[in-house]
């Protein structure tokens, strides 16, 4: 069932874990794809980068879908690439109907260990590059006439709080609330704005590897091993579902019901992906 057949949709941090489960699955709903990452090393974080190579295999991935791809190695940052990208890939494309704005970096420290350029690193890659993005998709979507939908990943961590994560928490909050704040400036023009909040997802970024299995990088091995740490502070990360960790695939289920036209009733939400972290 091709629910998106003749859609183009835009896709950040496509290279690896839920950008490229994000970019396969609306591929295979019929959309074609923009996509793009950094590939970039970040001296806040400290499990390994995407690479060029990655961004490939995402490229790979979506025609072997039977779609077209536009992709490039961009830092959201620069607000005049992702311009640039914005319009060669609806010059390509003819259209841009679905935005998922998908990358994040993530440091791991106590709240008063963290750095200044810690501190800076993350807020600038997670909401402020956030906002770059949709700073330059907007128009183009408005002038097109034609509607839309933007899905924002926050995270479990934009609504509650969580030790360790300081940086990455202030930023994926701040994320929900550019995203309801689009959501009511964007609503006369028929584009949706709407934000999935995923738990524990089996990324490198949660020190996970390929094959599904924690590996060395695990950022929490740290901490929360420690005894008299995880006793207090353990509980704040488990679900209703005592689920450890779910799949990029999952949360790409909830982002292609929320670019299909089943949700032309949905904007300004916010969809927990967290076998119930946020239920308590």
């Amino acid at each position: 069932m091709e629910r998106l057949s003749g859609r183009v949709a835009l896709i950040t941090g496509a290279a690896r874990g839920q950008g490229r489960a994000h970019a396969v699955r609306l591929a295979s709903e019929g959309a074609d794809i923009i996509a793009f990452d950094s590939c970039a090393t970040f001296a806040s974080t400290n499990y390994d980068p995407s690479t060029l190579a990655d961004l490939e295999e995402t490229a790979r991935l979506v025609k072997a879908q039977g779609r077209r791809i536009l992709w490039r190695q961009i830092d959201a940052r620069n607000f005049a690439d992702v311009e640039n990208l914005v319009s060669a890939g609806t010059e390509e494309f003819g259209r841009l109907d679905i935005v998922v704005v998908n990358h994040a970096i993530c440091h791991y420290s106590n709240t008063w260990e963290v750095t200044e350029e810690n501190w800076d690193e993350v807020i600038s890659v997670n909401l402020t590059s956030v906002w770059k993005v949709l700073k330059a998709v907007a128009p183009y979507m408005i002038e097109q006439r034609t509607g839309g939908s933007i899905i924002v990943t926050s995270s479990v961590a934009g609504v509650k709080g969580q030790p360790f994560l300081a940086p990455y928490v202030a930023s994926k909050h701040g994320v929900v609330g550019l995203a309801k704040t689009l959501a009511n400036e964007l609503g006369r023009h028929r584009i949706r704005v709407n934000v999935v909040l995923p738990g524990g997802v089996q990324t490198p970024m949660a020190g996970y590897d390929w094959n599904g299995e924690k590996g060395e990088s695990n950022p929490f091995a740290g901490e929360l091993n420690k005894p008299e740490v995880a006793a207090t502070l353990g509980p704040i990360f488990m679900n209703a579902l005592g689920e450890k960790w779910m799949t990029p695939e999952d949360v790409a289920n909830t982002v292609a019901f929320l670019a299909s036209d089943e949700a032309h009733f949905i904007t300004g939400a916010e969809f927990p992906v967290d076998a119930g972290a946020t239920a308590r």
